[in-house]
């Protein structure tokens, strides 16, 4: 066994544990306490074994596990950017790609490669896997914003319009997860929590 190798992959564990500390604007399911990154992956992650069948092309599960614990690791060094947030407008940039060469690049070589390219499968959203883990991106804060009674919605003034068009996308990894998302979407502003002009 190389102990280089062991060490590297111990470097990489102890640096992720950062993700535990970067606050998300989303609460927990009936909370007013923030979720944290590390609680987000791990929520998609069990989401995505939950609710692969729903998927509209076959996946492999372990692929789309490993893009959604690897996918927000990155704002370690980037930081989290909401949803909302019309200045960044939630799209790669070149921090996060500093990010992921920095942080990947401590483990071993091939580690540290295959690590990169599911984080840019993920954020490319072409193939049928990352399709469905960002389905699975896009689901939770919905399920979180209508159990507490709008949620970041009313906290940031979002409207039906901003929701709509952020959460359409999960129309790409399911149509029957959509189906139930633009229920809930409408569910919503029938609810008042949803402001729609």
């Amino acid at each position: 066994m190389d102990f280089e190798i062991l060490l590297k992959q111990i470097d990489f564990i102890k640096e992720i544990d950062k993700v535990k500390y970067i606050q998300r604007k989303t609460k927990l399911f009936n909370s007013n306490r923030n979720e944290n990154d590390a609680e987000h992956s791990w929520h998609l992650a069990m989401m995505a074994l939950i609710l692969a069948e729903h998927a509209n092309e076959p996946i492999d599960v372990l692929k789309v596990v490993k893009m959604v614990l690897i996918h927000d690791i990155v704002e370690i060094d980037a930081g989290d950017t909401f949803i909302y947030d019309m200045q960044k407008n939630h799209v790669n940039t070149d921090q996060e790609r500093l990010a992921a060469n920095r942080i990947f690049g401590l483990l071993p070589q091939e580690q540290s490669k295959e690590f990169i390219a599911v984080w840019e499968e993920f954020e490319a959203g072409l193939t049928p896997e990352a399709k469905f883990a960002r389905t699975m991106d896009r689901l939770e804060p919905l399920l979180q914003n209508t159990s507490n009674n709008g949620g970041t919605w009313k906290e940031f003034d979002v409207d039906y319009s901003k929701v709509f068009e952020k959460k359409k996308i999960i129309n790409e990894g399911s149509t029957m997860i959509w189906k139930y998302a633009e229920e809930l979407i409408n569910e919503s502003v029938e609810k008042g929590i949803l402001r729609k002009d």
